[in-house]
């Protein structure tokens, strides 16, 4: 064979094989910088797997519930349904967020509320009154009653609003307008519902911070009531009745009705 034929040959043994040529590694869009196989694989990863919340958010929100001033076992006022218990601090996952609630029990009314954090300030929950505010609204069962000349309608519609204030002075006012002694003129049905309703938001509220029972905050207001100027006397009476007749025709008819039913 000649040298020049041998060197060719040699030379095809020795030389490496064609590759295929290798596509361009993605570069990131932020940093311009291409991405190694391995990070495009955790990239991908951690795009596809779903999203959970961290110890940290979990700490904050115990710590923003702290922060409220609210504790398990304490005793609370909600608006629109009176003194509970908070029972529990719970938290949980909605839509992928740390949500956390207050557990708050009604026990006399067989319910559980779940209230979250966020929206206690919103919905108005509340600490127990202290003892000045409580003071007061005993004070104000002593006092005059006043009966706005309106219809019993509307007037209806106001007492319901001052009893889910949650302001223990301002449900004081509505059991101090509705009480009746016996010698005056009996409630029609629908005065007696609101009344026994402001009765009792008031009376649970007076027990818990009195540490007393039920049945001795009832007696307890119902005393503050008899030291009243209306309560029992004639020219009172005549007063709740000149009263009651300035309401308007409309008022006068529901009062009937109701008391038919």
């Amino acid at each position: 064979m000649p040298k020049s034929t041998q060197g060719k040959a040699i030379n095809a043994k020795s030389s490496p094989a064609p590759r295929a040529p290798v596509p361009a590694a993605p570069t990131s869009a932020a940093t311009g910088s291409a991405l190694s196989p391995k990070a495009i694989v955790a990239a991908r990863t951690a795009a596809a797997a779903p999203i959970k919340p961290s110890p940290t958010v979990a700490v904050k929100a115990k710590t923003s519930a702290q922060k409220l001033g609210f504790k398990t076992n304490e005793f609370v006022v909600y608006p629109a349904h009176g003194v509970g218990q908070i029972i529990a601090i719970e938290t949980q996952e909605v839509a992928g967020f740390s949500l956390e609630l207050f557990v708050v029990s009604f026990i006399k009314d067989k319910m559980t509320l779940k209230v979250p954090t966020s929206k206690v300030a919103t919905v108005g929950m509340r600490k127990l009154a202290e003892t000045e505010v409580v003071d007061k609204a005993l004070s104000t069962l002593s006092g005059r009653a006043r009966v706005k000349r309106t219809m019993w309608s509307r007037r209806a519609q106001e007492y319901e609003a001052k009893i889910n204030s949650g302001d223990l002075v301002t449900i004081a006012e509505v059991v101090r307008d509705l009480y009746r002694s016996d010698t005056q003129p009996e409630q029609s049905y629908s005065e007696r519902q609101l009344y026994e309703a402001a009765l009792d938001r008031m009376a649970r509220e007076v027990a818990a911070v009195r540490k007393l029972l039920d049945s001795e905050s009832l007696k307890l207001i119902e005393s503050f009531l008899q030291k009243g100027p209306r309560r029992g006397g004639p020219k009172g009476d005549s007063e709740a009745d000149a009263s009651d007749d300035a309401s308007d025709d409309e008022g006068e008819e529901d009062d009937v009705e109701e008391r038919a039913a």
